[in-house]
Order: structure tokens, then sequence, then C-alpha cells
């Protein structure tokens, strides 16, 4: 029998009209400046898309030169209602958004799944917004692909990138980092803090704060890995909802960031 993850924040972060939401995506698409760089990483952020569906299109949009050869998403995102130790996979075999299904990738979790530091927990991912809010994105502009969804707790840096490691890959491989900055700040500050955490990432520097990054974790494993494997970051927006559909008292940054093979960091 087939086990499915459910939309949990259909209609509240994003639209629950298959055909609505299509096109919204697609004009967030549309808008997106296009890039020349081949990602094998992004980090984007999870906001509703009123606030930061445009911040992350110009992450996805990147993938338009790579969405043929890409067959699995490793995506991870910071558990924001339950509270759990290291890494949690769903235990579904589905995810379901209005746009359709994606299948877990079972292969890759059993490639995992023996590490101290992975576990199952259908309660870190039942309502958890921060991987959902990606799969639209990923469902319109990639071709068929499988998932490898992670839900991140608590983790040290080394142990994410463990994982990292087992699920890498090659170019039929990509990783998302789902993350927000700084929360509920007011404006100038946050634009403050917010630049000073791109620089630290654009440097492959570590560790970022939790509260200067929700996904600080995954960030941060993440970072290992990039400079492992020599990866260049490429800041493509950084905006925070003050910019978008919100009040400038208390803002939420979000940054949009692609990962190319390189050796070098591009620092903005």
């Amino acid at each position: 029998m087939t086990t499915i993850r459910s939309p949990a924040v259909a209609s509240l972060f994003y639209p629950a009209d298959a055909q609505q939401l299509r096109l919204n995506v697609k004009s967030l698409l549309a808008k997106a400046d296009g890039h020349d760089f081949k990602p094998k990483a992004l980090i984007v952020p999870h906001a509703g898309y009123q606030y930061s569906g445009a911040i992350a299109a110009t992450a996805y949009a990147t993938l338009r030169a790579v969405a043929a050869n890409i067959q699995r998403v490793v995506l991870l995102g910071p558990v924001h209602r339950v509270a759990i130790y290291g890494l949690a996979l769903p235990g579904v075999d589905v995810f379901t958004t209005p746009l359709g299904s994606v299948e877990v990738d079972t292969h890759w979790v059993n490639l995992i799944n023996h590490l101290p530091q992975v576990s199952v927990s259908k309660a870190a991912h039942v309502l958890e917004h921060s991987l959902e809010v990606q799969l639209p994105f990923l469902q319109s502009i990639l071709d068929e692909f499988t998932l490898l969804p992670l839900a991140v707790g608590m983790a040290s840096a080394v142990e994410v990138a463990e994982v990292l490691d087992y699920l890498w890959g090659g170019e039929e491989t990509l990783i998302v980092i789902s993350s927000d900055l700084s929360h509920y700040l007011p404006y100038a500050t946050a634009q403050h803090i917010d630049y000073q955490t791109v620089q630290s990432i654009l440097q492959l520097q570590q560790p970022i704060a939790p509260d200067h990054a929700c996904g600080s974790v995954a960030i941060n494993g993440f970072i290992i890995s990039a400079q492992k494997h020599q990866l260049m970051p490429h800041l493509l927006d950084l905006r925070n909802s003050g910019d978008t559909a919100g009040a400038r008292d208390q803002v939420v940054g979000y940054a949009a960031i692609a990962f190319d093979q390189g050796r070098y960091a591009h620092v903005a």
C-alpha cells in the first residue's frame, strides 16, 4: 500500500488550486533573471509565495540549463513544529502537491538509514512547510524526478555533511537547502545582519547562527560539503519581506544562492 504525505500548507503558503498554482509559479519563474552556470545546489527561502516566491524563483530559474539532467532532488529543510535529533526521513512513499506526486527515492533512503543521525519521523514531516513549498517550483522546472526529503533538527554540521556525502551523486542529483534568514527584526537591522550572513555563506565560512538563518544546521553541514567538492557560490537575490509584501517594522530575510563547480567563492 502506497503511503502519501499530503500537502499541509496549500492555500496558506501557495495556491491550493492546481491551475492557479501553475500560473503563479510560471509567472515567478518568467520574471527571474537568467544565468549561464549549472548549479549543483541551491539555498532557497520557504515563506509564503507572496513574501519569498520571487526570491526562490531566481534560484529555480537557474535550473533551466540542467533540468533535463536532474533525476533526483535531495531536499533539506529545518523542522518548525517538532523537536527531533538529527535528520528525519518521512517514512512515506510519495509527496503530493496540487501539481501532482513525487516519489520518495527508496534506493537513496536505504543508503543512509543506517546512519545514527538519520531516523524516520512522519511527525516531523506531516505539517512541515520548509520542504513542501519547494516542491511546486521543482515540479514546474524539472522533468520527472525522485525526492529524498530530510527534515533537519538538532545535529552537528559534520553529521549533516556525512549524510550529504552519501547522497552527493553526480549531475543527476540536485541538492536544495531550504532556509530563511533573520526573523522579525527592523528593516535596516535585518538588511545588515542578512548581508553579513550571506557573505559568510559566499565565503563558505561556518557556523551560521540559528537566529541568522532558520536552516543554519543544514547550511553549516552543506558548507563543509561545498568546500570538499570545491563548489562556487553565486548570490542571486537578497531581500526581505519589507521589500516584497510586508511591513518594515518586523521583517524576515530571504536569499537565493546557487552553487556550481569551482574553486573560489564569488563575493557580491
